[in-house]
Protein backbone atom coordinates (compact mmCIF):
# COMPACT_ATOMS: atom_id res chain seq x y z
CA UNK A 1 0.00 0.00 0.00
CA UNK A 2 1.10 3.43 -0.69
CA UNK A 3 0.65 6.82 1.21
CA UNK A 4 0.80 10.44 -1.01
CA UNK A 5 2.05 13.16 1.16
CA UNK A 6 1.20 15.63 -1.35
CA UNK A 7 2.84 16.99 -4.63
CA UNK A 8 4.01 14.07 -6.63
CA UNK A 9 5.60 12.53 -3.72
CA UNK A 10 4.05 8.95 -2.39
CA UNK A 11 5.55 6.24 -0.75
CA UNK A 12 4.95 2.59 0.59
CA UNK A 13 3.44 2.20 4.00
CA UNK A 14 5.40 0.19 5.02
CA UNK A 15 8.87 2.51 5.03
CA UNK A 16 6.73 4.92 7.31
CA UNK A 17 8.27 5.05 10.84
CA UNK A 18 6.01 8.13 11.98
CA UNK A 19 3.81 11.11 11.20
CA UNK A 20 3.98 14.24 13.20
CA UNK A 21 2.52 18.20 13.07
CA UNK A 22 5.40 20.06 12.21
CA UNK A 23 4.36 22.27 15.62
CA UNK A 24 6.46 19.09 17.50
CA UNK A 25 9.78 20.55 15.66
CA UNK A 26 9.25 23.47 18.18
CA UNK A 27 7.95 22.44 21.20
CA UNK A 28 10.71 19.71 22.26
CA UNK A 29 15.00 20.43 22.57
CA UNK A 30 15.04 16.21 21.26
CA UNK A 31 12.70 17.18 18.11
CA UNK A 32 14.19 19.95 17.58
CA UNK A 33 17.77 18.09 17.38
CA UNK A 34 15.78 15.29 15.54
CA UNK A 35 15.40 18.43 12.65
CA UNK A 36 18.68 19.30 12.50
CA UNK A 37 20.92 16.19 12.25
CA UNK A 38 18.11 14.93 9.65
CA UNK A 39 18.87 18.41 7.75
CA UNK A 40 22.46 18.25 8.28
CA UNK A 41 22.98 15.39 6.86
CA UNK A 42 20.56 16.25 3.98
CA UNK A 43 17.95 13.76 4.68
CA UNK A 44 14.83 16.05 4.92
CA UNK A 45 12.80 16.84 1.67
CA UNK A 46 10.47 19.70 1.41
CA UNK A 47 7.63 18.94 -0.73
CA UNK A 48 6.17 21.53 -2.34
CA UNK A 49 6.18 24.98 -2.49
CA UNK A 50 3.28 25.45 0.63
CA UNK A 51 4.26 25.85 4.17
CA UNK A 52 4.85 22.60 5.79
CA UNK A 53 1.77 21.28 8.17
CA UNK A 54 3.42 17.68 9.14
CA UNK A 55 6.66 15.72 9.11
CA UNK A 56 6.68 11.98 7.99
CA UNK A 57 9.66 9.77 8.97
CA UNK A 58 10.64 7.16 7.12
CA UNK A 59 13.05 4.59 6.77
CA UNK A 60 15.48 6.70 4.88
CA UNK A 61 14.08 9.83 4.42
CA UNK A 62 12.39 12.88 6.48
CA UNK A 63 9.52 14.93 4.49
CA UNK A 64 8.29 17.93 5.19
CA UNK A 65 4.97 17.97 3.97
CA UNK A 66 1.96 20.44 3.37
CA UNK A 67 -1.00 18.04 4.26
CA UNK A 68 -2.09 17.75 7.86
CA UNK A 69 -0.86 15.06 10.22
CA UNK A 70 -4.30 14.16 11.15
CA UNK A 71 -5.16 13.83 6.95
CA UNK A 72 -1.89 12.02 6.79
CA UNK A 73 -2.89 9.51 9.43
CA UNK A 74 -5.76 8.63 7.82
CA UNK A 75 -4.60 7.85 4.36
CA UNK A 76 -2.51 5.81 6.32
CA UNK A 77 -4.55 3.65 7.89
CA UNK A 78 -6.92 3.10 4.93
CA UNK A 79 -3.73 2.78 2.54
CA UNK A 80 -4.05 3.96 -1.17
CA UNK A 81 -3.97 1.33 -3.38
CA UNK A 82 -2.30 2.32 -6.59
CA UNK A 83 -3.10 -0.06 -9.80
CA UNK A 84 0.13 -1.43 -12.02
CA UNK A 85 -0.32 -0.55 -15.41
Amino acid sequence: MYIHLGGERVIRSSELVAIFDVTIEKASKLSKQFAAHSQKIKNVEWIGEEEAKSIVVTKGKVYYSPISSTTLKKRSRSGMRVEEA
